[in-house]
């Protein structure tokens, strides 16, 4: 019988000949282990000015929560979304990150009150976009998002959109945050500065409960009012009473 022309190799494992295959894998793992590593000096943006952004203090790092997490604040207020690209956000949150904490773990206060989608929310898009963007240790480092005042239109969106939009992990990091109350759960307080108008939203919230779905109390009486009434920052035509249909 011919012999085949074909050519072959075989290859003998460590393993079958009773040897400690390790060694022989350990550059393989060292290369894999390098391509994951991050250098975070590489996110630092040494030559670009980010004291306008600094002087607005919507990202800040401040104190830590009961597990030991550095924390960082979010002001949504404070951000002027249509004058900041979100390519300066990135770099701006990058270079924060890797110039204030390099390492250990961190948590993200972000205060929701009162924003307004036109002037102050940079998009989910956008947020998905930076998050992706971020090394994985850092995501890793990153342990909890409390979401503080969450509106209804914000509820609807990560209820319906959350996982669409956000990564898996991320997702399972937000907790919502109704009330201050129950941020003190997990933060003591005045180890995170919240501001005046927080405060003072959060008593609206407290004694108008029926704000967070939506529903705004006639406090100042416009109902009698037929043509028009102030709700959610913006007019809208409302139904003359009956006083006003014969």
């Amino acid at each position: 019988m011919a012999a085949s022309s074909d050519e072959f190799s075989v290859v003998v494992l460590a393993s079958d000949l009773g040897i400690d295959a390790r060694p022989f894998l350990s550059h393989q793992e060292g290369e894999e282990e390098q391509e994951n590593w991050h250098d975070c000096s590489q996110y630092l943006s040494p030559d670009e000015d980010f004291s306008d952004l600094d002087l607005l203090q919507f990202f800040r790092l401040q104190g830590s929560d009961k597990h030991g997490n550095r924390i960082y604040r979010i002001v949504g207020k404070y951000f002027p979304a249509p004058v900041v690209s979100g390519e300066r956000l990135k770099k701006y949150i990058f270079h924060k990150i890797c110039s204030e904490l390099s390492e250990g773990p961190f948590c993200i206060v972000y205060l929701h009150s009162t924003v307004q989608k036109e002037d102050n929310s940079p998009g989910i898009t956008i947020l998905r976009w930076i998050y992706e963007e971020l090394p994985s240790d850092i995501k890793d480092r990153l342990q909890a998002l409390y979401f503080v005042h969450p509106g209804l239109r914000s509820r609807l969106v990560f209820a319906t959109l959350g996982r669409l939009f956000l990564s898996g992990d991320l997702y399972w990091k937000i907790k919502y945050v109704s009330r201050l109350q129950y941020l003190w759960d997990d933060i003591k307080k005045g180890e995170v500065e919240i501001p005046d108008f927080v405060k003072e939203h959060d008593d609206v919230l407290e004694h108008r409960p029926l704000t967070d779905y939506g529903i705004e109390p006639d406090s100042l009486h416009l109902s009698e009012v037929p043509s028009t009434a102030y709700s959610f920052g913006r007019y809208e035509e409302r139904w003359p009473s009956r006083e006003y249909m014969s």
